[in-house]
């Protein structure tokens, strides 16, 4: 078994893990998630979680990206799995980082593939899943802060062509605000 220590290894600025015996260097650096907001005559498609954490509220389709894979695959492959939905994306609508807890999230704006007979079902990893119009979101049972930004930022542009992405609230750009939300 390897020993560690933690160290500045030679040529870097930062403490890391490095290994007694060989030098290796132990590198730990943020997760990409990766999602969609998938969109239909103005209604947002939401997973409720069948998994921790935050076990029954509801979010948008999303989850690591695995190697071997684009963002925008990752993106669909989550949309599929936990949605069963096939989708079509539109553009990058929001990049967030959030520090506290390692990640990068990227969220895309997306359709279903067959518009005119959109077809989604609870995966594995999600209890129900349902569109929403604006009003029936709901609000007090969404999982993540990262949720409601990305649908303020599909809000803000639910058709058009899509510029520079969203990112963190003035408030939290380096997201690190522990939320308060509700258990």
């Amino acid at each position: 078994m390897a020993d560690f220590e933690r160290k500045i290894p030679d040529g870097d600025t930062r403490e890391r893990q490095v290994c007694r015996d060989c030098g290796h260097v132990d590198y730990q650096n943020p997760k990409i998630v990766a999602g969609a907001v998938v969109a239909h005559e103005g209604r947002v498609l939401l997973c409720r979680r069948a998994i921790a954490p935050r076990h029954g509220y509801w979010t948008l389709p999303s989850g690591y990206m695995e190697l071997g894979e684009t963002v925008s695959e990752a993106a669909a492959r989550e949309v599929l799995e936990e949605a069963e939905a096939e989708i079509v994306m539109e553009g990058l609508l929001a990049v967030y980082s959030i520090a506290r807890i390692g990640q990068v999230q990227m969220i895309y704006r997306a359709r279903f593939a067959d518009p005119a007979a959109p077809r989604y079902g609870a995966g594995a990893e999600s209890l129900e899943v349902g569109l929403f119009d604006w009003a029936g979101i709901p609000w007090e049972h969404l999982a993540f802060p990262t949720v409601k930004w990305a649908l303020d930022a599909w809000r803000a542009n639910p058709d058009g062509p899509i510029g520079a992405p969203a990112g963190n609230p003035s408030d939290d750009l380096r997201g690190s605000i522990r939320p308060q939300l509700r258990a």
